[in-house]
């Protein structure tokens, strides 16, 4: 048990059963009374946010988390098979941890997971993803206007919207977090 006084943004405080990450943690000294903290929260499994004031000496747990880099082997129903890159261990960690980044995620691809207590709770593939596309409808000449985009399929299976020049077989950077179309990466 620590202290409310020791906590820090950015640490995971286990509060009323639940895991929640701090993001903003401010201490308030208002007029003639006592001081607190006024906490912002977010719940690690659910997203939702949660404010709570502390006093200055009240009991908080906070959580040791362990967060390392995993290569992604494969996925297995509702899990990712992921494998330690120090020591060889695999894990298997829930999708729902990476949310819908997911679907630009290829086998060998490093990853983020952070584990509390042996329990995965937080998954962070990288910002952008090289993919090949493996299907797109060829450009029809005189179809362009500004910014024309297309539909097409990449290597992991997902649809992203494309500018007319791409065809089957460039490799494209996809912002995995928007699923946009970032540029063509030359090869």
């Amino acid at each position: 048990m620590s202290k409310a006084s020791e906590v820090k943004n950015g640490n995971i405080l286990r509060f009323n059963g639940e895991l929640l990450q701090v993001e903003e943690f401010l201490h308030r000294t208002p007029g003639n009374l006592r001081a607190f903290y006024q906490a912002r929260m977010r719940n690690v499994k659910t997203g939702k946010l949660v404010e709570y004031r502390f006093r200055t000496d009240e009991e908080v747990t906070i959580a040791r988390v362990e967060t390392n880099d995993y290569q992604y082997l494969y996925e297995d129903g509702d899990a990712l098979v992921v494998m330690d890159n120090t020591t060889y261990d695999q894990h298997n960690v829930p999708k729902a941890l990476f949310g819908n980044a997911v679907r630009f995620l290829k086998e060998g691809t490093n990853v983020i997971v952070a584990f509390e207590s042996d329990e995965p709770i937080m998954g962070q593939i990288p910002s952008s993803a090289e993919l090949e596309i493996t299907y797109t409808e060829p450009a029809v000449k005189g179809d362009t206007s500004t910014n024309a985009l297309k539909n097409a399929t990449v290597e992991t299976g997902a649809e992203i919207r494309v500018p007319l020049f791409i065809n089957i077989g460039d490799k494209v950077k996809v912002d995995t977090a928007t699923g946009a179309y970032v540029e063509r990466v030359k090869g």
